[in-house]
């Protein structure tokens, strides 16, 4: 006891000492009937330098948080609002008086000044004559810093409620009767990340933790939460600033370990993920703690995609209101005025320039923690002086002891979060948000941890963009290899083995070769992992099929519409649409077409040879005529229109020699010889398709590129040259658009087939003989909608139009315009 009164009594000349400057109003300070006392580390002094004799440690000097800074405003703008508020606190003013706490074991001004009152600490008195103004203590922010700290707190149970410190060691009320926290402890975090380990059955990790009192007891706790499950902990390693990352890394790659867990905060974790960068550390599972998970410079660094993916739990980022235009009022009212000016004790910043959307941008960790803290704080306070709605008893002596009970008794609902402590001082309900860091460099959420009356968790892997392209990697040594896998020996270690699954087409014999997949025969097949082969299913559509069926449908419907359409054009032969449609010529493409629709027919049905002849046989020699015919009509449009009226002698030659009728019978005769030639050649055979689907037999055609190649470069030079006299007649008469028929009949005819040949390049399956029959099927019936169909309906509908003086006005009135 002695020894601790002497202590007291050093640490209060030092005190003393400190308080010789004035101190001005600053970002550290306000005044208040009561004072809230803010430990931040502002400033970070993680390094350990020898001294040979006393020194205070000047935080100013230190490496400066942004993050950490953001925190430090929060409590500021959470005083501010309690100070604002209507409901709390009425007529009572709080303040803060806030240090820069940056080191872990050497950092006391601010707290011996908490714990003094006009600059004397009296341990010895039963009760203090003179009370210190400041009634709780918010922080501070690391369990080394609080576990330093504490006890000067504890003995007079000045509460501290703690917005950052997790270890679970402040759970025993025995030694910190008066530790409360608005954050869950460590043990909740533990139980998340060894859930997510168990839900995404990862069994063999490494547990990297900070070389301090929150890692070592992440650690503890890890290891006993792991004693009854399946995982297991080959690698740990305690990280601190002579720690060497290459050995580490070395030595969790060795073991095989893909999921690395990384219990530390920011200052121990950056110069690990920088390190793991330049060290090409790739494909691993990394598991944030709270401390980092939403760290906001490691997810944009340059390589950070490299080192595999990186999963974390964090505390819910609350939007709290009103924060964000407090920055910036408050950003705007300094002006950088305070940065010069002598201060107490680690109460100088240097960072009141500093932009709002710098600190808005920051880690947002432990911000809703803080922003609890305070209203726990001020509902406690307001539950001492028993404030009703507009004044509160300022009779009443605030003891730190009577605002600790008060505070025990919490009940208040913020921001849509309730706010209670169990009797250790933990939150009675709370919630961690499962994140993932993304390809934008963002904390993606992808599930949540809840714990009140019932523990909640959920995880979306589906969210998760796995380096291992869409898998959900695996972290095992090693269990036995599933059936159809073949063992990879790893090492001098025969437990120790890769498992690597036989592919398709292959298979493993345990009882013959465990080490070896063996091929299957040609008519066999086998899945991925097979322990044997099976043959393969032959496949093709018969014509018994429903799709079949209905395809034959639409075959006899196109030949009966043909048919009526021949009648129909038969009974008005002498008029002005059936011999402006080319007279005669329509009952030839009217038939040819029909004749054209038997190739679809012989689609269907186990190939043979005569079946895979027909196929296409009908379809290129009758639709060869029909183009032949659509080409000199399209011809004759041209000519009648244009021609007729500039070259003359040409139109009357064409007329007297029959010049349509010949092209026609010209294509139909090489077309022939095409087709002799090069079925004759290579005819058509049936052909058993095998490499594209491992486990089944296409029965297809197998027709010759080479035997069929004249045939479909004629029927293609027809069709362009139909297209290109069709398109020079686009700008005749609105009402006479005979050219513009067949050019939109010949892009439909065009689309299919790019479309059918797209399809075959795509897939190869049995369906491609329904897709060839419907490509038929479509070239024939786009002329017949659109070429023929109109002219029925204006037979029917529209008989005025089907006039001789109707045609004989349009063709003179375009007679005039293209003379003019």
């Amino acid at each position: 006891m002695k020894h601790f009164l002497a202590s007291f009594c050093l640490l209060g000349t030092f005190l003393h000492v400190c308080t010789q400057h004035t101190v001005p109003a600053s970002e550290f300070q306000l005044e208040g009937d009561y004072l809230i006392g803010g430990l931040f580390d502002i400033h970070d002094d993680t390094g350990s330098v020898y001294h040979e004799r006393p020194e205070a440690t000047d935080c100013a000097t230190k490496p400066f948080t942004l993050s950490n800074y953001r925190r430090f405003q929060m409590i500021r703008f959470s005083v501010e609002q309690v100070n604002n508020s209507t409901n709390l606190l009425p007529n009572v003013s709080l303040g803060y008086d806030i240090f820069d706490h940056c080191s872990d074991t050497q950092n006391f001004p601010g707290v011996l000044k908490f714990i003094s009152a006009n600059g004397s600490i009296q341990p010895w008195s039963d009760k203090q004559s003179v009370l210190s103004k400041v009634i709780a203590v918010v922080g501070p922010f690391t369990s080394t810093q609080s576990l330093t700290v504490a006890p000067l707190f504890m003995v007079n149970l000045v509460p501290m409620v703690n917005y950052a410190t997790s270890s679970s060691v402040f759970s025993n009320k025995a030694k910190y009767p008066s530790f409360l926290r608005t954050l869950p402890s460590n043990s909740n975090m533990i139980d998340v990340i060894v859930r997510i380990l168990q839900k995404f059955n990862w069994r063999w990790v490494a547990f990297l933790n900070s070389d301090d009192d929150y890692g070592n007891d992440g650690l503890d706790l890890f290891a006993q939460r792991i004693k009854d499950t399946e995982i297991c902990l080959p690698y740990s390693k305690g990280l601190s600033d002579s720690t060497n990352y290459s050995q580490t890394f070395k030595q969790i790659e060795a073991q095989q370990i893909n999921v690395i867990i990384v219990f530390a905060p920011e200052n121990s974790v950056e110069p690990l993920i920088e390190s793991a960068v330049l060290l090409n550390v790739t494909n691993k599972v990394w598991i944030a703690g709270d401390a980092w998970a939403l760290n906001k410079k490691l997810p944009k660094m340059k390589g950070i995609k490299n080192i595999g993916t990186v999963l974390g739990v964090a505390e819910p980022v609350v939007t709290i209101p009103g924060y964000s235009d407090f920055l910036h009022s408050s950003k705007a009212q300094l002006h950088c005025k305070y940065a010069e000016q002598d201060t107490f004790c680690n109460q100088k910043c240097n960072c009141s320039c500093m932009n709002p959307e710098d600190i808005l941008a920051a880690d947002p960790s432990y911000s809703f923690a803080i922003y609890s803290a305070i209203y726990a704080i001020a509902h406690a306070l307001h539950n001492t002086l028993r404030c009703g709605a507009d004044k509160c008893d300022s009779n009443i002596t605030v003891y730190p002891y009577i605002v600790l009970a008060e505070l025990r008794k919490s009940n208040f609902t913020l921001v849509n979060n309730s706010i209670q402590f169990d009797d250790n001082g933990n939150l009675k309900q709370g919630s961690y948000s499962i994140v993932f860091w993304n390809n934008s460099g963002d904390a993606q959420e992808i599930g949540f941890y809840q714990f009140n009356s019932q523990l909640h968790f959920f995880v979306d892997g589906n969210k998760i963009e796995w380096h291992t392209n869409g898998e959900v990697p695996t972290s095992l040594c090693s269990p036995e290899c599933p059936a159809g896998y073949i063992k990879k020996q790893n090492g001098i270690y025969e437990c120790c083995f890769d498992c690597e699954i036989c592919a398709n087409g292959t298979y493993v014999n345990i009882t013959e070769s465990p080490y070896t997949c063996l091929k299957c025969k040609d008519i066999e097949w086998s899945e991925e992992g097979s322990t044997s082969c099976n043959l393969r299913a032959v496949e093709y559509i018969s014509d018994t099929d429903i799709v079949a069926i209905l395809v034959f449908v639409a075959a006899c419907v196109f030949v009966g519409m043909t048919l009526a359409m021949s009648v129909l054009f038969s009974v008005n032969y002498n008029t002005p649409v059936v011999r402006s449609a080319g007279g005669p010529m329509c009952f030839l493409i009217l038939g040819c077409l029909s004749l054209s629709s038997l190739s679809v027919f012989f689609h269907f049905g186990k190939p043979t040879v005569p079946l895979c002849t027909l196929r296409y046989l009908p379809f290129l020699l009758f639709y060869t005529i029909c183009l032949a015919c659509f080409v000199v009509r399209s011809f004759q449009i041209v000519c009648i229109f244009k021609i007729a009226a500039k070259i003359p002698k040409l139109h009357s030659w064409w007329v007297k020699y029959n010049g349509q009728w010949l092209v026609i019978a010209v294509a139909f005769v090489i077309q022939a010889i095409f087709l002799l030639i090069g079925y004759s050649c290579k005819p058509p055979s049936p052909y058993n398709e095998t490499s594209w689907y491992p486990d089944k037999i296409i029965l297809s055609c197998d027709i010759s590129l080479k035997a069929s190649t004249a045939s479909v470069v004629l029927l293609s030079s027809i069709c362009t040259l139909c297209f290109i006299f069709s398109y020079m007649g686009k700008n005749l008469p609105k009402n006479y658009n005979e050219a513009k028929a067949i050019t939109f009949c010949l892009l439909l005819l065009i689309l299919t087939w790019i479309i059918f040949a797209t399809e075959c390049m795509l897939y190869r399956g049995k369906y491609i003989q329904l897709l060839s029959a419907l490509a038929v099927l479509s070239s024939l019936y786009s002329f017949l909608f659109w070429y023929f169909l109109p002219k029925c309906y204006i037979i029917l509908f529209q008989p005025h139009k089907n006039t001789q003086q109707y045609f004989q006005g349009l063709i003179q009135n375009y007679t005039k315009t293209i003379s003019q």
